[in-house]
This record gives structure tokens, C-alpha cells and sequence, in this order.
């Protein structure tokens, strides 16, 4: 088995990739989608809200179309703010957390995904674009199926994280940073906005 992941601009394109999957007969708990939720766009959990700064488990379910964004569930992750999130990559960040910081490189968010195969590298770009509004979605599968899954998530819209951590750079950031303020919702779609306008 093997990990493929990707960062969306867009939760309608990461939801897409995620369903696309699923019909190419990836099992559900063989896939994870961590979205930001600063704009409130899933609902709002004051309990996660306040759990920003320390990290808080999966809390009130939000509904979705079938599949794994069925169980979506909120929770909050340190630097990044509230979240939408499910499935194994979710739940091992959440696990991780009761012993590390939420986004550290050695537990929660960055180290679930270092731990399945993702450089730390691109895991700071990840763990960046969702606390700026975006969405991760990874899937474990079989080694001679990860052309076919990178394609389904390039078709999909996904973010090249190269390029992107090139224009993170350019601001002056080398990685993610846990202690950082979450992006509130004007940020995000400020932040989404200046991508649109790029792809333009």
C-alpha cells in the first residue's frame, strides 16, 4: 500500500476527488479529507472553535453527500483552526495529538501524514494550504493503482505543491507553524481569491 495526496483551493473539487475515488472502488476507510472550516461553511462547533489553540477530538457530525463525507466530523487543529474532517488520516492526527502538538512534525496532522509516506516537506505545504481555507484529501492504495489515483486527483483540480510552496516562500514562510493564529474567514477568502486570480 501506498499514500497519495493532495492539497484543493476549492472543497467542491477536494469532495469531487473523493467521491471519484471511491468509485474506482477505493474503500472509504482507505480515504481522508481534512477541510478547513473557518468560513463556517459545514456549521459551527463552539467546542471545536475553542479547541483551536489545543487541539480537540472529532466532534458534532456534519452531513455530506455519501460515502466517507457522510461521517465528516468537526475538530479543531493548533495553527490551523476548525476543521471538517474523516477517516483514517484524521482520526490518527486526532490520536496523535493526546501526546504531541496537533501540527508538530513528530504527532497530530503532520506526523499522520509523514508516518504514511508524505515528505515532511510537503507535509508543511499541506498542513499550510488547509489552515489558509484549503482541503487535503489522501488515499492509501495498492502500489500498481497510484498512477491511476494521482491522475484522478490532478483531474480533480489539486494544487501542485511544489508551486505552491514556491509562492509561500515568497512571503517569507519555510513551514508550518502550530503556534501560528488561524486564518479567520476573511483571510481564507482572501487567501482563496488571490489563487483564482492566479489561475486566471
Amino acid at each position: 500500500m501506498r499514500t497519495v495526496t493532495a492539497l484543493f483551493d476549492d472543497y467542491d473539487d477536494a469532495s469531487n476527488a473523493v467521491s471519484e475515488l471511491e468509485r474506482a472502488g477505493i474503500p472509504s476507510s482507505d480515504i481522508s479529507i481534512v477541510a478547513s472550516n473557518a468560513d463556517r461553511r459545514h456549521g459551527e462547533d463552539s467546542k471545536a472553535a475553542e479547541g483551536a489553540g489545543t487541539g480537540a477530538g472529532i466532534g458534532a457530525i456534519v452531513g455530506g453527500a455519501g460515502g466517507l463525507l457522510t461521517g465528516l466530523g468537526m475538530m479543531a487543529i493548533p495553527g490551523v483552526g476548525p476543521v471538517v474532517a474523516a477517516g483514517w488520516l484524521a482520526a490518527t492526527a486526532v490520536g496523535a495529538a493526546g501526546g504531541a502538538v496537533a501540527g508538530g512534525a513528530t504527532g497530530g496532522l503532520i506526523g499522520a501524514m509523514t508516518r504514511s509516506g508524505v515528505s515532511e516537506e510537503d507535509a508543511n505545504v499541506y498542513a499550510e494550504g488547509v489552515r489558509r481555507g484549503g482541503t487535503l484529501v489522501t488515499a492509501r492504495v495498492e502500489d500498481d493503482f497510484v498512477p491511476e489515483a494521482e491522475a484522478i486527483l490532478r483531474r480533480s483540480n489539486w494544487v501542485d505543491p511544489f508551486e505552491r510552496r514556491s509562492a509561500y516562500g515568497q512571503e517569507g514562510w519555510t513551514r508550518f507553524d502550530e503556534t501560528s493564529r488561524p486564518y479567520a474567514a476573511e483571510d481564507v477568502e482572501q487567501e482563496r481569491n488571490r489563487y483564482r486570480r492566479s489561475a486566471l
